[in-house]
Order: structure tokens, then sequence, then C-alpha cells
């Protein structure tokens, strides 16, 4: 991929822009597609707050900010190339971050630059969008760890109901899956940008460098130790939906008539559980290891007196998923890991400030 000429506000990465330092009047709304993100679901400041004015964004005032899009300036063409690839925007910032929350302010962030930029001298406009949003990313994302850091409990990504086309598409299904998220997790932070934008979505190591701040030969090297990382963690099988499905539909039907050999028959003798509450929710503070004590566990709280359980099937960040609701209102989300039928892993989101994408299918793309 060619390299561009950068617009005046696209800072360095590493180096916060005065748009991500100062908090002031919004100026120019980034531009919706109607699918996005789900209705009434404001975006969330790094430290997980919600920001005012649902969909609307909440945009700082440095001097691209300031400028915005000006009538006559070509906004009409600048909003239709930008939409032509905001979900893969959002795709690439989720993917480093793991977080829809912050994901959907990159991608504010990114239109705001993109406004404001010459982009009579953008000869690749994908190139160049995805090389801003990464910027933005990485800044964001140096900043969520050391809040993660404090987090009560283990920390999961933010599952995001997905669209059958999703489950469908096997390499993007995987790159979004909870399991290749948490592995991510392990990452620095620039490893983890290289990773996804070369062995996810095949970005060239030049590009890659211009969005990461390094030489290209560094970048090769980044991307070679974050692939030995990762490929010595994530999960060795690829299992196919169907079989996923079975033995969830098996974990449903012993969760919900009480069964606790029904759940040891489907969970794997090393099974773990995660549950992140994030501090609000009742959740393990720490996973839960092995059949035994995961089923204890479920039946535990599966069946406390005047609670009644149910589960819902469902397609979550690409893979099968089930939908819990405790006296008929959503309490969570709960993804897996199958091995030869078996459940090997358990993730179980009950905050419910990750609770905001699983209402509609959030568009995902690696195009």
């Amino acid at each position: 991929m060619n390299a561009h000429t950068p617009p005046p506000a696209d800072p360095d990465p590493g180096s916060p822009s005065a748009a991500d330092t100062d908090h002031r009047a919004a100026t120019a709304p980034v531009p919706e597609t109607g699918t996005t993100t789900a209705p009434g679901t404001g975006t969330k400041a790094a430290g997980g707050t919600e920001a005012a004015g649902g969909n609307g964004p909440e945009v700082g005032n440095g001097p691209e900010a300031a400028r915005g899009p000006a009538a006559g300036d070509g906004t009409e063409a600048a909003t239709e190339v930008f939409l032509a690839h905001r979900s893969l925007l959002f795709t690439v910032a989720y993917e480093v971050l793991g977080s829809a929350a912050d994901a959907e302010d990159v991608v504010q962030e990114t239109w705001l630059r993109w406004a404001a930029a010459d982009r009579a001298g953008v000869l690749e406009p994908r190139a160049y969008l995805v090389r801003i949003a990464t910027r933005q990313a990485l800044n964001r994302l140096r900043t969520v760890r050391r809040l993660r850091e404090a987090y009560v409990g283990p920390w999961l990504p933010e599952p995001l109901l997905t669209a059958p086309d999703v489950a469908e598409d096997a390499e993007l299904a995987d790159s979004v899956s909870t399991a290749l998220m948490l592995v991510l997790e392990t990452l620095s932070p620039t490893e983890r940008a290289v990773f996804v934008l070369r062995e996810v979505f095949d970005v060239g190591y030049g590009e890659i460098a211009e969005a990461v701040g390094k030489a290209p030969a560094a970048v090769r090297q980044i991307a070679h130790r974050a692939r030995g990382h990762v490929e010595a963690r994530r999960p060795r099988r690829t299992v196919a939906p169907a079989a996923g499905r079975a033995a969830l539909e098996s974990f449903r039907q012993a969760l919900e008539t009480g069964n606790p050999q029904g759940l040891l028959d489907v969970l794997a003798p090393d099974v773990v559980l995660m549950s992140d509450g994030g501090g609000v929710k009742q959740a393990a503070r720490r996973p839960v290891l092995g059949a035994d004590k995961v089923s204890r566990y479920v039946m535990g709280w599966g069946h406390r007196p005047g609670l009644l359980v149910t589960a819902e099937p469902a397609v979550v960040n690409g893979g099968p998923a089930l939908v819990l609701h405790v006296n008929g209102e959503a309490d969570g989300v709960l993804t897996a890991s199958v091995e030869d039928g078996r459940i090997t892993a358990l993730y179980y989101v009950r905050n419910p400030q990750k609770l905001t994408r699983v209402s509609e299918p959030v568009p995902l793309t690696l195009r």
C-alpha cells in the first residue's frame, strides 16, 4: 500500500492530540449507517462512563475538531467514503480494544480527522482511514490498559450480537471470538495492533509501520513475536458452529432443568469458567476450575429460591452463545470454547455496561 499525505490533525502514534486531551463542545457528528450502533446507546469515555447525547458524539475541539466539515468543502463525498468503511473501522478498533464503547469513540475520532483532512492528497482512502483508526485505538488502549489493571474480577471483552453471516465467515468469527480476544489481552498494545492489522486484516508492513510509528523492520519483528505468542495460547482447533451450538444446547437444557449430571456430561474435565460482573453484578472474582466446581457454581447460581433462569440461543462475537434471563430480565451473555463436543471454557459477562450491544446485530467486516 502507498503512503499518503497525513492530515494536519492526524497525530503521531502514541502522543495524544488536543482532541484526545481537551473535552469541549461537539462540532461535527459522526455519520451513522443506522445499524452500526445499538439504538439508544451513547459512546463511552475511556473510563467507561456514558457520554451524553445518545448516538451523537462527544468530541474535543483541537484544531481539527474546531475546523470540522464546512459547507461546500466536499463533505458529502467525504461522508460517502467514510460510511463505506465505517464497519471496517469499527471492526479494527474493536479487535484492538475489546470494547465496543471504546471502538465507537475511535470511529468518532477518525471521522473528525477525515472530515478535517486535505483529502485531495489521499490516494487510498481505505488505507488512510485504517491508519488513523489504528493510531487512535492504540492511544486509547494504552490508557484503558491501566484502568483494566484495577478492574474488579476477571475482565472479559464486550460481547457483540452478530449476524449469521459473521458466523459463516470462519476467519472473521475466529478473529472476534472471546477466546482469541482474551489471548490478545496478553500482548502489549503495540503487539496487539500489529497482530490485528497483519494477521487479521492482511495490512502490509509498511502501512502498519506508519500506523504504529515503528520502522518496517521493527514491525516485522513485532509481528513475528506476537504471532508466536498468540499461536502458543489460542485454541488448537477450529470447531464447526453446529458442534458449538449442540454443546451449548446441552448446557442450556441441563441449566434450565437443574440437571447437574447433564452439565458434567457436556463439560470437559478441565473446563474453566470466567465471569465478569465489573464490581456491579455478583460474579466469581477468580476463574472457576474443573468440571465439578463449575457444575456446582452454575447450579448454585441458576437454582436459587425465587429465581427462574432461562437461556436464549444467540450468535455473539461470531459464535454460538446464550443470553441468560433471570425472572424474565436479561442478566448476561454466555459464550464458550468447545473441543470434541465438550465445553472447555465458559465466559459469562454480567456487567451491565458491557451489555449494550446484544439487542441488535453489529455489522463487522474484514474488508
